[in-house]
């Protein structure tokens, strides 16, 4: 059963770690080549679409790094998935002291009603989103590696 709950929440949060890794370095490069205020409407669509998914995505998958955590205290790979675990909570601390402000402002935004210095609070929000997948893409080697 152990084995089982290993490889799904490696599994899970591997997905997470592609579909930010997506969103950073291709999504938001593509929404930022669009022409007029195209780029602008997709981010706000975005934010609010991937706004809905991803709290419950990132929860669940500290939810399951902690119940492997537990699970599998004294096995091989314990240490590795601990701090994994840690990194994830970072990464949650983050998105809520960081980005969720700005991501909730920037999903209400249209061509009518943004704000001047918008450009500028969305290359802020894809710094901060850089340095939070970076995060996740360690925390997802620790996995990967208490698995060996």
């Amino acid at each position: 059963m152990l084995n089982a709950l290993e490889v799904f929440t490696t599994v899970t949060v591997g997905l997470m770690v592609g579909v930010e890794f997506s969103v950073a370095f291709v999504i938001n490069r593509i929404l930022d080549a669009l022409p007029d205020d195209s780029g602008q409407l997709g981010r706000a669509h975005g934010g609010r679409m991937l706004g809905a998914v991803m709290p419950v995505w990132y929860i669940g998958s500290l939810v399951l790094v902690a119940v492997w955590a537990v699970a599998g205290w004294g096995h091989r790979g314990a240490g590795l998935v601990v701090t994994a675990g840690g990194l994830l909570i970072l990464s949650v601390i983050m998105s809520i002291a960081l980005l969720v402000p700005i991501n909730n402002r920037g999903k209400t935004w249209t061509p009518e009603n943004r704000p001047a210095d918008w450009k500028q609070q969305m290359n802020r929000w894809d710094r901060f989103h850089y340095v939070r997948v970076a995060v996740i893409v360690a925390a997802f080697a620790l996995l990967v590696a208490a698995l060996a």
